[in-house]
């Protein structure tokens, strides 16, 4: 992994979360909270989920505040509320990318899961890579859900990501 990788994983999840926000934002707050049985149950839960895990690895990365409520309680309750958190931390996420630095990330660090109470030792680059994965994991998900409530999420692909074209996250010796 290298700095590019982050800022472009970072773009990546923004557009992503930002094009599923405006589309789910078309439902009404039932179909958004509707159980669908997913993991988090409905749309709304996996979005206030994406979100919780990307506070937790900013917190870790960063040492901000970490999430205050256990994984699955709901952090945000209204919609409006979960977008703002959402456009907020993808922003935040961004400008911490454009600061990663090459020897950062080949760094260890060392972390206690929420999950299992232990600890872990792992370099920074593996967890880096973990975070952008489990955006992608629920985005995923995310997209099964709205095709259930009958929302085409389009073409999800990362070559489609407009920024890889317009210089912002790629140089030209870099494309």
């Amino acid at each position: 992994m290298t700095p590019t990788h982050v800022r472009m994983m970072a773009a990546y999840g923004a557009w992503m979360n930002g094009r599923m926000l405006e589309l789910c934002g078309r439902l009404t707050d039932a179909e958004r909270k509707r159980d669908l049985g997913a993991f988090f149950k409905s749309i709304h839960g996996t979005f206030d989920h994406l979100i919780y895990g990307d506070v937790a690895w900013m917190g870790r990365f960063t040492g901000s505040p970490m999430p205050t409520k256990r994984i699955g309680e709901v952090v945000h309750d209204s919609w409006d509320e979960l977008a703002a958190a959402r456009r907020a931390m993808d922003n935040r996420m961004e400008d911490w990318a454009r600061g990663v630095t090459k020897g950062w990330l080949a760094e260890t660090m060392s972390y206690v899961s929420v999950n299992d109470g232990k600890t872990r030792i792992l370099p920074r680059w593996v967890l880096v890579t973990h975070m952008f994965n489990h955006g992608t994991h629920h985005r995923g998900q995310l997209t099964t859900l709205m095709k259930q409530l009958g929302i085409e999420p389009g073409v999800t692909d990362l070559p489609w990501l407009p920024a890889l074209y317009d210089g912002s996250v790629l140089s030209a010796t870099e494309m």
